[in-house]
């Protein structure tokens, strides 16, 4: 992707994030709550640094959140950042940050910070046809019917929906008239950039957006791209070459099921995986016991020293309505799925920088009749690895969601469903390897059943 065009050394990127979070009905702007365990902007910065595509990235703040942005952007110590004050308006903010532009910049690309969503192929498109054409909108059709209304009481005309689209960002342009345009349309206060070149009657080309490239406007919004990015496939990971030859993971619960299926792929890419479980043969124990995990982790860390990760795929899963289970099945269906999982986060000997990994469930986001304790463990595993990622800040800590997997104990269940409408153990397995290479940190990532792939 990266090799097809020329010249990036020369392309500059503006991000706005001057908002001040009226219409979010928060003291804290928009752009710095946070979204599956980072800032929004952080989200979308990201996107533009691995990209590889910008000389420059110019973030236009306002100056009170300055000295925040500042210790944010530590965090990227080689990417090529700028911070500049912002305007008053989002025309002098963007103004203010073509000026704080290189000399040689010859393409721009302006992206409100708030749409963290933006792909690479959505820049890509952005800075080759802003070479060919100068200036560029990026947009995407609409499904509703667009009404007219000059008083916002009375429909006065039904315009054809084809010829009307919903503008996103990027915009991007050739530097120098971008430039022009602003410096003829000063103090207009306009929506946007390319509103400005149009009043130059300069045309505008068009890139294909996406639907998924949200502006984040209000708290639907924040909820809406939450549930994106629980959706969103493995794009950070997949892009990592991170090598784990040589690396040392424990996994608890690595006898059966997706656990095995984890240490089994790990050991193909060279790196250890040290089985921690009731009926492994090293290091077993009862791990819902405090003192043996204490026992475990200590003999781990005498045998191995401080370990690169902790994969906890300990779990059971039983169909038994709430009026049916005793006491001692609720005790134990808790500690399994859940009191375990804390004791290895909390005592395992992990590197400082290191990774947690905690398996969790679809049933998370709804509790389910008939597996109701399980289903509410799940819940807690969740909001407690995200609490744990917050904590930890150096490590990366994350919770994986499949969907109904096809492993021996859902079957002891459920014996009379198709393996063809179940997830493959190792495709979990995999998904974990994917975060592992990654440094992404406080998400929730789901694996999806892919229909295509089974037919």
């Amino acid at each position: 992707m990266k090799g097809l065009f020329r010249n990036r050394q020369n392309n500059s990127a503006i991000l706005l994030m001057g908002g001040s979070g009226v219409r979010f009905k928060s003291e804290v702007p928009k752009q710095f709550h946070r979204i599956s365990g980072k800032k929004v902007y952080l989200h979308t910065l990201e996107t533009f640094i691995n990209s590889g595509f910008f000389e420059e990235i110019v973030l236009v703040c306002q100056e009170e959140w300055i000295d925040e942005v500042k210790m944010d952007l530590r965090a990227y110590p080689n990417a090529p950042l700028k911070i500049t004050i912002g305007g008053t308006t989002r025309q002098e903010s963007s103004y203010q940050g073509l000026l704080a532009c290189k000399k040689t910049t010859e393409y721009v690309v302006i992206h409100d910070a708030v749409r963290p969503f933006v792909s690479e192929r959505i820049l890509l498109e952005n800075i080759e046809k802003a070479v060919l054409y100068k200036a560029v909108d990026t947009c995407i059709s609409t499904a509703d019917t667009i009404v007219h209304s000059k008083d916002g009481n009375t429909v006065h005309e039904i315009p054809k929906r084809s010829e009307y689209l919903r503008g996103q960002t990027p915009q991007s342009f050739h530097y120098p008239l971008i430039l022009k345009a602003h410096a003829a349309n000063r103090g207009k206060n306009t929506s946007d950039d390319c509103s400005l070149v149009l009043a130059l009657n300069e045309p505008i080309h068009i890139v294909m957006g996406d639907e998924q490239n949200i502006k984040i406007t209000t708290e639907l919004d924040i909820f809406i791209a939450e549930q994106l990015f629980r959706l969103s496939p493995f794009q950070e990971a997949l892009s990592s070459t991170e090598c784990l030859k040589g690396k040392k993971y424990i996994i608890a619960g690595g006898t059966g099921g997706i656990g095995k299926e984890v240490a089994a792929l790990l050991e193909k890419e060279g790196a250890t995986a040290i089985i921690a479980s009731r009926t492994a043969s090293e290091f077993g124990a009862d791990l819902k016991i405090s003192t043996n995990v204490q026992t475990i982790c200590e003999k781990i860390h005498a045998k191995h020293g401080e370990v690169d990760g902790l994969i906890n795929c300990i779990g059971q899963f039983q169909v038994k309505g709430i009026e049916s289970l005793s006491s001692a099945e609720i005790e134990d269906q808790i500690a399994t799925n859940l009191t375990c999982l804390i004791f290895c986060c909390q005592m395992a000997k992990i590197k400082a920088e290191g990774h947690i990994i905690n398996l969790s469930s679809s049933s998370y986001s709804k509790g389910r009749k008939e597996y109701p304790i399980y289903s509410s463990t799940k819940a807690a595993v969740v909001n407690f690895t995200q609490a744990l990622a917050e904590e930890k800040k150096s490590m990366k800590i994350n919770v994986i969601v499949p969907q109904r997997t096809n492993t021996k104990l859902r079957a002891q269940q459920y014996p009379n469903e198709s393996p063809e409408e179940l997830l493959d153990p190792k495709d979990v397995a995999r998904a974990i390897l994917n975060l592992l290479k990654s440094n992404i940190t406080g998400t929730i990532r789901q694996v999806r059943l892919n229909h295509k792939e089974k037919q």
